[in-house]
């Protein structure tokens, strides 16, 4: 019989000095960023009333830790910051404040099968930027993205930007079958090709729409495949979202990151959640997107006031794995220093410690008298 109390529950893990001060490091670079472009820094609670989360988030419900507080009211741990902040800032803030910059660095809990190999207990960074539905809004959030991934040391990535109205364009030419909708979207999310050519050959509709469709999942590239699928289609929505992502692109590039940006016409999931643009950020020798966002025009109104917003959330485990992968974890600071003293000179020696530690010297006190050669044996290990 298993000994609990010597183990952590699935999905959950403990931070060991090293590795927690690599996180810290990581934090303290992103929220630098974060601060230089003027974003400020919220927390909410870590259980919040279960309406808070239920139907407002890109995440299935199913995930949420819920639980009764004792007047029966159901409660559930905070599974996403999004809401939590979309809950802030409706309530208080007026519209003669906006926009609204927001940055957070918090854990969020969901319940991941465990063969899924997700941890359960994971952390957050990210901003949202509320009150202002326009490409520059986008353009900055996606920016901060970008040199947010720079300041941890990751260089080797591509941001993925998709627009769910270039879907909804296409779709709606397609069909009004709900159902028949959803199957093609989720082809499209699986990439499953051979479902997605056999349900598209099989429909009357133009064959630069059929083309369209069955390459869908292969839609992604530079500035070039936006082009090219502007020739293909006929769908004013589709041009427009298109549209959208070129003027993104140019905007970018003014930043001086477009090398940074690539566009997946067939990122198509989460469409009952965003509303415009969405993104995810891969980095070499990952499976996982390390930073997911998107425009979310629709999330505050369920709060009662009317701000389009737009933000990120880097997953912060996720991104230290990539950098273990890559061999690029940082260096963090260590203790170089010991000191060691008699009894007699014992005054003395923590008149220079605290004189050194004021100077900003990280000072080891030593525990083991004047026994030299134990001292020596624990600063070298050391």
């Amino acid at each position: 019989m298993r000994n609990n109390k010597l183990h952590t529950p699935e999905g959950v893990k403990d931070y060991l000095p090293n590795e927690n001060s690599v996180k810290i490091e990581l934090e303290r670079r992103i929220e630098k960023i974060f601060k230089e472009a003027s974003y400020e820094s919220v927390k909410t609670p870590t259980f919040e009333y279960v309406e808070v989360f239920e139907g407002k988030g890109s995440f299935d419900t199913k995930q949420m830790y819920k639980f009764l507080d004792r007047d029966g009211s159901v409660l559930s741990l905070r599974c996403d910051m999004t809401p939590a902040i979309a809950r802030v800032a409706a309530t208080s803030y007026e519209v003669s404040e906006i926009p609204l910059r927001f940055s957070y660095f918090e854990n969020a809990y969901r319940y991941n099968e465990n063969y899924q190999g997700k941890l359960r207990e994971f952390t957050q960074a990210g901003i949202e930027l509320i009150g202002v539905n326009s490409t520059d809004a986008d353009g900055e959030v996606i920016s901060i993205a970008i040199n947010s991934l720079l300041a941890c040391g990751i260089d080797n990535f591509e941001i993925y930007i998709g627009h769910v109205e270039f879907f909804n364009g296409i779709i709606e030419e397609v069909s009004d079958d709900e159902v028949l909708r959803k199957s093609i979207q989720e082809a499209i999310v699986k990439k499953d090709y051979i479902e997605l050519e056999n349900m598209v050959r099989s429909l009357n509709i133009k064959s630069g729409l059929k083309e369209i469709l069955i390459d869908m999942p292969l839609l992604i590239g530079k500035k070039d495949i936006l082009v090219k699928v502007a020739a293909l289609t006929e769908s004013k929505k589709a041009k427009q979202a298109i549209e959208k992502l070129l003027d993104l692109y140019s905007l970018i590039s003014d930043y001086g990151l477009s090398d940074y940006i690539s566009f997946d016409l067939g990122m198509v999931s989460g469409l009952d959640y965003y509303t415009g643009i969405i993104f995810k950020a891969y980095t070499h020798k990952t499976g996982f997107s390390v930073l997911d966002g998107g425009r979310y025009d629709n999330l505050i109104n369920k709060f009662g006031a009317n701000f389009p917003s737009v933000g990120f959330a880097m997953k912060m485990n996720d991104l230290i794995s990539a950098l273990e992968n890559q061999n690029k974890i940082p260096s963090v600071e260590k203790t170089e220093t010991l000191v060691m003293y008699t009894a007699g000179g014992r005054k003395i020696a923590f008149e220079t410690m605290n004189e050194l530690r004021n100077q900003g010297v990280s000072i080891e006190n030593n525990l083991f008298g004047d026994d030299v050669n134990k001292t020596i044996c624990y600063a070298k290990t050391n």
